[in-house]
């Protein structure tokens, strides 16, 4: 195993943090005397254009970051995750979430412990593509010989949060009238709310679940079964026989999981299951077969896009220098914000409502990753790491915290996102609405750089008191992301430029971005807390006592 390098330890950390005790801030003056600040800082990427102007750095600044990337190893490290290296020091495995999307033909092809990592894609993506084009030309058909209406996805975290963001992302593709519906909370509502006003007899469930095992998974599985055995039987179209159940689940149920014999046992046909490999962490499983919901429901034409896109910025990486390198400048400065102008946590603002799911994405691939406070050697961390991801579409965030952004004591940076074409252009009296809306995310960004000055504020007539309460101090960092319509290559493009964000970040603070043993305690302690719950007195004896008198209250309330 390599040992991670010290960050602290760097010339250019340094270089940094000598820079930091002299810094003040002032985008009015950088961008008053440089008429080339924007053309400078302003970069593509793929199909994105990203405007890195009205960030809080210098060209001094920003040279340090990339020689901070220099010396902690930011390319050879990327490198070595292409290469199939076991980057993911803690489970012994390689990382190759880059690998679901590298078009067939790929030279030099990647061999990784013995396995055609090309082929065995490509393999899961023809079927993919096939069963897709089943389903949606009416070709698989349900129990009772009618095709598939409704596809309801049953998995959790990244079986859940990729798919349903890029989903409703990407709603205008979905047009030969398959709906998709999304669950995950194991609260019995989440099922009873999706399952509402189905009918048995044109829903397909994907089951999501790698080791079929996921607790909150396989339980919503079991509801999903329970549910239609019970609608269909209602309906006459079964019995209670189990042979007749059987053939009920195999019309209706498909998998996504490598456990074939738990899948077999479940009732799904095992030809009906779709895999994928040790080496793909379920937060970077959106181009896998975790995204089968997706090609159903969006085309394999669609679905082939997206994992264009995702490729498009790993060449990127792989290929462009690290001065113009946008997801690796972009993870630098989320380095100088978090350790050295003290951030805690960053904001993504979309401004394009189909992307409201994905803050809440970015939350798991930033936080899942980067949440850790040893390196990827068990050594300690040696400055502090991961950001809090957080966020709402524009402008209802505008109406919601953005006072918070403009006038409050954190610092906070912040991602806008926006289109240019709308996937549906509206006018309100001849007004063209999404002008409107974008002329909105162009004053917000300019606000939060230039602020308002007190004496602008008195100029328009304030005094007194109200003053300072109107004054903007201007000098809050954001960055701004262009494209010019929501396409798939371009959600794509989006995924895969916070999968290298967060990847550069974990780079320079030395820590292993693709566990996630956070997440693996409460899970157990769950399993133990479950009987006592139930009404297991010696259960209930081996909590502490702040949890025996939460489930004692539970007990003595519940209906």
């Amino acid at each position: 195993m390599t040992a991670p390098i010290d960050p602290t330890a760097t010339s250019a950390w340094a270089e940094l943090a000598a820079l930091q005790d002299s810094f003040t801030p002032d985008l009015r003056g950088w961008f008053a005397a440089d008429a080339g600040r924007v053309e400078r800082y302003s970069l593509p990427l793929a199909d994105l254009h990203v405007d890195l102007s009205k960030n809080l750095v210098t060209d001094e600044i920003l040279a340090s970051l990339v020689k901070l990337a220099e010396e902690t190893g930011v390319a050879d490290r990327y490198a070595a995750m292409l290469a199939g290296d076991h980057i993911n020091t803690t489970e012994d495995r390689a990382v190759l979430h880059t690998a679901l999307r590298r078009p067939s033909g790929t030279q030099p092809a990647l061999v990784v412990d013995g396995q055609d990592v090309d082929g065995d894609v490509q393999e899961v993506l023809a079927r993919i593509d096939e069963f897709a084009e089943r389903v949606r030309s009416g070709g698989w058909k349900g129990i009772t010989g009618k095709a598939v209406t409704h596809i309801v996805n049953i998995g959790i975290g990244g079986s859940d949060l990729g798919p349903v963001m890029v989903y409703e992302a990407l709603e205008p593709y979905a047009t030969a009238g398959i709906e998709a519906r999304f669950v995950s909370n194991i609260d019995p509502t989440d099922m009873g709310q999706k399952v509402k006003g189905l009918d048995p007899e044109t829903t397909l469930f994907i089951v999501a679940s790698k080791t079929f095992t996921t607790l909150e998974t396989l339980t919503n599985a079991r509801l999903a079964r329970d549910w239609l055995w019970t609608e269909l039987e209602k309906a006459g179209v079964i019995t209670a026989d189990d042979a007749q159940r059987t053939n009920a689940v195999a019309h209706h149920f498909v998998a996504v999981s490598t456990a074939l014999d738990k899948v077999a046992a479940f009732g799904i046909d095992p030809a009906n299951a779709f895999g994928f490999w040790d080496w793909v962490g379920g937060r970077y499983s959106v181009d896998s077969a975790i995204g089968l919901s997706l090609a159903i429901a969006l085309g394999p034409d669609a679905f082939r896009e997206l994992l264009a896109g995702f490729h498009a910025v790993d060449r990127h990486v792989a290929e462009t220098p690290l001065e113009k390198n946008v997801p690796v400048l972009m993870g630098l400065l989320n380095v100088w914000y978090c350790n050295f102008l003290g951030s805690q946590s960053h904001a993504v603002l979309p401004y394009a409502q189909q992307l409201h799911r994905f803050p809440a994405y970015l939350q798991q691939l930033t936080m899942e990753s980067n949440g850790k406070s040893v390196r990827w050697d068990g050594t300690p961390v040696t400055t502090d790491t991961g950001e809090i991801f957080w966020g709402e579409p524009g402008t209802n965030g505008q109406h919601a915290f953005y006072q918070l952004i403009h006038q409050g004591t954190r610092l906070i940076p912040a991602d806008f996102i926006a289109v240019v074409n709308p996937a549906y252009p509206l006018e309100d009296g001849g007004q063209d609405v999404h002008a409107l809306f974008l002329a909105n995310f162009l004053a917000q960004t300019k606000a939060l750089a230039f602020g308002k000055t007190a004496e602008e504020v008195e100029a328009e007539g304030t005094t007194g008191a109200l003053v300072a309460a109107r004054t903007f101090a201007g000098n809050k960092p954001t960055t701004s992301i262009f494209a010019p319509s929501l396409t798939p290559a371009v959600v794509g493009q989006l995924i895969a430029l916070y999968e290298h964000i967060t990847f550069t970040q974990g780079i320079v603070w030395g820590i292993n971005s693709f566990d996630q043993w956070g997440v693996e305690l409460g899970k157990k302690l769950a399993l133990e807390i479950a009987p006592a719950i139930e009404g297991d007195d010696a259960a209930l004896a081996a909590q502490d006592a702040s949890t025996q008198a939460l489930i004692a209250y539970y007990r003595a309330n519940r209906a």
